[in-house]
Order: structure tokens, then C-alpha cells, then sequence
């Protein structure tokens, strides 16, 4: 396990494997995306495979075709040495290359719900010999829609010998209903947003007016040492729009949204984990199952309606181990959100000061610095100066000469962004009216300054604590 990077187990991981290594159960675990679940549930099927059987014993189903292709690759890491094959179906792609598969033999199905219907009415699926199914993120395939798909795989398979293990964030209705349904006295485990916490993820949020956020995201990324992160918005129109400003605006960055083919998010990918861009624009069809290693940022441009959307957006940072930051923007209307996620995570949010432009002026200038000093080309650019740039430069001094060339290389700093940022306005009053109606006086327990400092009702007590929080993965 090493060798993989596994050396401290996660909670859900310590309180999972003794009990699916053991005696034959159905199980519930209650976890948080990105808290080690794919290694909780991977390493005891591994375990219970037996590799001369060709047929099909174990599946799992995911939300996502990204979620699929992740946990299938995580499979085939922890089962190299078993000689364990494993094969992702899903939607959006060709049945050739999973016809063929499926033809071949494979110990392990991890697909998409939609995909695996599919495959069981072409008969291309067989399910007899399935031992284990595996429910990963339930409560986000029956939010999508998939409950009747769901339910329908569960009712393929054989009763008398499989069992089925549910994974899910929480425990909804729906959820409990299908377990109840479907599983017969199973084992549970709940890990709590508290046992999630760590150090590694800084938590930060930024006041902010709506038809603002396009030009404090752009100062945000370039206060950032090393910006590779991820932002989030509610809506695939803003996610476009925000999109081409940042082209714009100069910036390697790409999108990633529930309206583009699988071969155009594939290439999207590829391109951010090559980090070939450094900034992804996505909807939440990208907090689960998108797994890229070192990304530094998240940003939720607006707070997500379903504030559990926040842990797994936030779950994309600060992986493995490593520091991450978590970065909201937030409008007036929306500050009472920072008091649901502080309560629904025990944990304490920082608000953060937007840098203001001659702050990103004097980081990017001095930037700029290390290549000054390293360059080597000078005297045969000196060779090369005609009479006019002689005449030109002649009665300027260093400073000057220096400045004006400065002001070249980082011309988009001095430049005046207003026109571009009312020109996002209207988008910004669109998504904050989707978001929902703005919240009632009584709830507004912050007052505020401008740029002034947080202050809490005597109820909260205390001034902000700089408090820092990470989720395992």
C-alpha cells in the first residue's frame, strides 16, 4: 500500500474494512465525497474476487461517468497484484470498446446506472454471478434521477447470495427508503463531518456585490502564488460566460458542464491534469468523481444550494495530505450561508480581504524581476538599437526606461476592467435570482462595514478565529 500512497488510513476506511472483511453483510456508510470510500469498499471486494470465475462478481454504480472511470482506475491501482480486471460502462461513450470487454471477461463492473440498464436488456450484462454490489454516492443517483434505474438493477440481482453495500453523504427519504427496501439488517457506519476535518484546507470567504465577482476572481487568481483550482458555478450559462471573460482576460482556462459529449469532457480533462489550462470553469456535475492531484484553489463563485454540495466541491483541494485554499464568493443576500456551512461542518470560515489593484500590480511586477536579472541576450540587443531608440531613450533615466517596458510585459494590469465587468452584470442578477429569493431581515445576523471586519452576535461570541479545515479524501 506504500507504493500507492496509502500510509494513514482514513475514519470511514478504519471503521469500514473490518467489517466487510468479515462476515458476509449488507452495509450503510455515511461519508462525505473525497473521504477515502473508494479504498473502503475496493480493497474487500479485492478480496472476495475469485479470479478463475470469468463471470461478472461484483458491481458498482456511480452517478457519474467521470465518478466511473475514477473508481475503476483506483480499482486496478489497489488490484494490481491480483491480476483483477475491472471495466467502466457509461454513457456518452461507444458500446463497441464495452461490448468487447464484457465479451472478454471482467471480475469487476463499475458503471453508470443509465449504461448498465442498457447492457442487462442487450444481454451483453449478466448479473448471475454478482456477490457484491456496491451503491457509491446513492443519494446523488437518486437526486439525478436515476432511482427507477436503481431499483431496477437491485431487483436483478441474485438475493440469495449478494450483498449490497450503500454508500452516501447523507441519508435522505429516498435513500432510506431503498435501503430499507433493499438491504436486510445491515451493518452501518456514520463518519462525522467533525472526524473529516484536518489542517490542510484554509477555508476563506470574500463579501462581494453580484456584478462584482468577475474582476475580484480575476484579483483573487492573480494575488494566488501558484493558482491550479477548480471554480464552481450554478449555472451552465454562467459557467460559458465566465468562461470566454477569463479567455479574455488572458487566462489558460477551460469548462466543464452536463451539455458536453464525453469524448469534449474527456479532452477537458486531459488538458487540465496535463495542466496545459490551469483554471477550470464546471458545475457541480464536476464536484463528484473529479479527481485531479495538486489542485491549489476552489473557488464557489456563488455558495451551492445544497450546502452538501460545499463539502464535495471543497473536497477537490488540500487531497493527499497537501494545503489547499477554499474560496467563496459572497453576495449580501447570501451571508447567512456562511453560518449554515460553519454549523454544518463545526468548523469557522475567514473573511478574507479582496487585494486591491496596486497590490496585484506590485506581485506581478515583481515577478517580472528573476527574468530581468537572468536575462543574457542584452548586448546583442544593444547592437541592434537604431538612432531612433537611442534618441528616444536618451533623455529618460533608468527608472523610466525600465517602468515603460515593465508596463509591456504586465500591460493588463494597468487596464481598466469596468466596461468588462458591467458587461457580466446581468448574468450575475440572473444567478443570484436563481439562487432563490433574498433572505428575510430577521436572518441577518452579520452587520458590516465596508471592508470592515467580521462581527458576530454575542451568541456566536469572540472575534473570527482563523480556523483552517480539510476533508480526507
Amino acid at each position: 500500500m506504500e507504493s500507492l500512497k496509502y500510509t494513514t488510513p482514513t475514519p470511514i476506511q478504519i471503521q469500514t474494512l473490518p467489517l466487510l472483511l468479515g462476515k458476509p453483510t449488507d452495509f450503510i456508510g455515511l461519508a462525505a465525497t473525497g473521504t477515502g470510500k473508494t479504498a473502503a469498499f475496493g480493497l474487500p471486494v479485492l478480496e472476495k474476487i475469485d479470479t478463475k470465475n470469468k463471470a461478472v462478481q461484483a458491481l458498482v454504480l456511480c452517478p457519474t461517468r467521470e465518478l466511473a472511470m475514477q473508481v475503476t482506475d483506483q480499482i486496478h491501482l489497489l488490484g494490481k497484484y491480483k491480476d483483477v480486471r475491472a471495466l467502466a460502462i457509461y454513457g456518452g461513450a461507444g458500446y463497441a470498446p464495452q461490448l468487447s470487454g464484457l465479451a472478454q471477461g471482467v471480475s469487476i463492473v463499475v458503471g453508470t446506472p443509465g449504461r448498465v440498464i442498457d447492457h442487462l436488456e442487450r444481454g451483453s450484462l449478466k448479473l448471475h454471478e454478482v456477490s457484491t454490489v456496491i451503491l457509491d454516492e446513492a443519494d446523488e443517483m437518486i437526486s439525478m434521477g436515476f432511482k427507477d434505474e436503481l431499483e431496477a438493477i437491485l431487483k436483478a440481482i441474485p438475493k440469495e447470495k449478494s450483498k449490497i453495500w450503500l454508500f452516501s453523504a447523507t441519508m435522505n427519504k429516498e435513500v432510506r427508503r431503498v435501503a430499507d427496501t433493499y438491504l436486510k439488517n445491515p451493518a452501518q457506519i456514520q463518519v462525522n463531518r467533525t472526524e473529516m476535518l484536518s489542517t490542510t484546507v484554509e477555508q476563506v470567504f470574500y463579501m462581494t456585490k453580484e456584478a462584482d465577482k468577475p474582476e475580484v476572481l480575476c484579483k483573487l487568481i492573480e494575488a494566488a502564488e501558484d493558482f491550479y483550482g477548480i471554480v464552481f458555478c450554478q449555472t451552465k450559462q454562467l459557467v460559458s460566460n465566465l468562461t470566454q471573460y477569463l479567455i479574455q482576460r488572458g487566462y489558460k482556462v477551460d469548462c466543464l458542464h452536463g451539455d458536453m459529449d464525453q469524448k469534449a469532457r474527456e479532452r477537458t480533462m486531459l488538458s487540465f491534469r496535463n495542466k496545459n489550462v490551469s483554471i477550470l470553469i464546471c458545475t457541480d456535475v464536476a464536484s463528484r468523481g473529479l479527481d485531479v492531484k495538486d489542485v491549489t484553489h476552489v473557488v464557489n463563485y456563488s455558495i451551492p444550494r445544497e450546502l452538501d454540495s460545499y463539502v464535495h466541491r471543497i473536497g477537490r483541494t488540500a487531497r493527499s495530505g497537501k494545503a489547499g485554499i477554499a474560496m467563496s464568493l459572497v453576495g449580501s443576500s447570501h451571508l447567512y450561508l456562511i453560518d449554515r456551512i460553519e454549523k454544518m461542518t463545526k468548523s469557522r470560515m475567514t473573511e478574507g480581504r479582496i487585494p486591491t489593484r496596486r497590490e496585484i500590480g506590485i506581485k506581478r511586477i515583481s515577478k517580472i524581476l528573476p527574468q530581468f536579472l537572468s536575462q543574457t541576450s542584452q548586448t546583442r540587443v544593444m547592437e541592434l538599437l537604431s538612432d531612433d531608440w537611442k534618441s528616444a531613450i536618451a533623455e529618460m533615466d533608468r527608472n523610466e526606461i525600465v517602468s515603460r517596458f515593465v508596463a509591456i510585459l504586465a500591460a493588463d494590469v494597468f487596464e481598466d476592467r469596468q466596461e468588462k465587468v458591467v458587461v457580466m452584470a446581468p448574468l450575475q442578477d440572473r444567478e443570484d435570482r436563481d439562487q432563490g429569493q433574498r433572505r428575510p431581515q430577521q436572518h441577518r445576523r452579520h452587520e458590516r462595514q465596508s471592508n470592515g471586519p467580521r462581527k458576530f452576535s454575542k451568541a456566536r461570541g469572540g472575534k473570527p478565529a482563523t480556523a483552517k479545515t480539510s476533508y480526507h479524501r
